[in-house]
């Protein structure tokens, strides 16, 4: 089969239509990686009968527990949709062993350092190839924290990134049990014994995790570390970004409280850093939850304009709530 791309193999998977959308979905095997088995899916979302007339390119990345459907419903409802119809070209990134994309042979070892340094690449380098144009990125959760590391590493730079917004994406929530030795340790020897952190049963997500991102974890959040890998440290690099990055953050997310993203975003260098609470108190409808701030109705009202807006314009409209929260 010829491939779809002159950079590395792409299989086109499917082409179908999705009421007034339609959906490619295509196979990347871009063996850039230590494990050649590696292959990424990547969803790209049009309009019907506006085929020819491609808009500014935005790639989702999802979460942790997760894969296409947080922006993409069967229904043709969420995020993702939105801001097809709204004129972008919609790309969503299902990382290795979530959603269509397979597990490698080294999936239990997976890391966000992997992702930073070898996936969203070459994910940014296809984009690129078929839209012609510098994509814009968001990330949720962890896949803001994925985007953050490319960033802060220098796996992404100004030719691979127009923009990035990280929803709920933070590196700063201590946990100080695991400050001590001895606790670290045994977290480490329990978690060697499983391949995966199952999502169902843990209530989390559709998707299983690798058992490699939580000990890569355990080390960030460990006596001595740090937010980075062996060659960089991607806390100090985040000084260094020069694209335009969004923080937002929900005031009823427990999971990844306000204070820790915000703490985030104030890394990147001010000229370049914007950041916005959801919170009742700034003028929405409610203190939005952790996935409520992308995945619910309140969201479809009052965040997914902002995110349009935001995209198009690189900041967010004046009488917005928490405008006056943007630029910090």
């Amino acid at each position: 089969m010829q491939s779809s791309s002159d950079l590395f193999p792409v299989a086109l998977m499917s082409a179908d239509l999705r009421g007034d959308l339609t959906e490619d979905v295509y196979r990347l095997k871009p063996n850039n990686s230590p494990d050649s088995s590696v292959e990424l899916v990547l969803t790209r979302l049009g309009r019907f009968g506006h085929e020819g007339a491609r808009g500014v390119p935005v790639i989702l990345v999802h979460g942790s527990f997760s894969n296409r459907r947080f922006w993409y419903s069967p229904k043709g409802l969420g995020l993702g949709p939105h801001l097809v119809r709204a004129g972008f070209d919609v790309w969503i990134a299902e990382m290795r062993g979530h959603g269509l994309s397979p597990r490698n042979q080294r999936y239990r070892h997976n890391r966000v350092a992997d992702y930073a340094r070898y996936d969203l690449p070459a994910i940014a380098a296809f984009v690129r190839e078929q839209a012609g144009q510098v994509p814009h990125w968001i990330g949720h959760s962890l896949g803001g924290t994925t985007l953050a590391a490319a960033l802060g590493g220098q796996y992404l730079g100004e030719g691979e990134v127009a923009s990035a917004a990280l929803f709920g994406s933070q590196i700063s929530r201590n946990y100080w049990p695991l400050k001590l030795p001895p606790v670290a340790w045994g977290g480490r020897q329990l978690l060697k014994r499983f391949e995966v952190l199952s999502g169902s049963w843990l209530k989390r997500g559709p998707e299983d995790e690798p058992i490699g991102l939580a000990l890569e974890s355990l080390r960030w959040h460990g006596l001595f570390g740090r937010f980075g890998d062996a060659e960089r440290d991607w806390w100090a690099g985040l000084a260094d970004v020069r694209v335009p990055v969004l923080a937002v953050a929900a005031a009823g997310d427990l999971q990844d409280p306000v204070w820790a993203c915000r703490k985030l975003v104030e890394q990147v260098p001010e000229a370049c850093r914007h950041f916005l609470r959801l919170a009742r108190e700034d003028g929405f409808s409610d203190d939005f939850g952790h996935i409520e701030m992308l995945v619910s109705k309140a969201a479809e009202r009052e965040v997914w304009p902002l995110v349009a807006y935001w995209l198009e314009h690189l900041r967010l409209p004046a009488g917005a709530p928490a405008a006056e929260s943007v630029a910090l």
